[in-house]
């Protein structure tokens, strides 16, 4: 006869939601070789990427000063 399982306590079944919910929130699935695999997600900024945050919000003197002049524009100095 089999062994029949124990059920969760409301606080392991919301343990057990919160550590998956976490887990979503830092990693993503992708297929590479044909194979499901499990990444870290890139770092964002209110739902950007980091690169398109920096453009949208940077002004021209932070990046000169952070050596980022290809984001610099010629509009911009107008």
């Amino acid at each position: 006869m089999a062994k029949q399982k124990k059920k969760l306590t409301t606080a392991q079944k919301r343990a057990k939601k919160e550590a998956k919910a976490e887990r979503q929130k830092k990693y993503e699935w992708v297929f590479m070789n044909g194979k499901q695999v499990r990444i870290k997600r890139a770092p964002t900024i209110d739902g950007m990427s980091i690169e398109e945050y920096i453009e949208n919000h940077a002004d021209i003197v932070w990046l000169h000063q952070n050596e980022m002049w290809e984001h610099i524009n010629d509009e911009d100095y107008i």
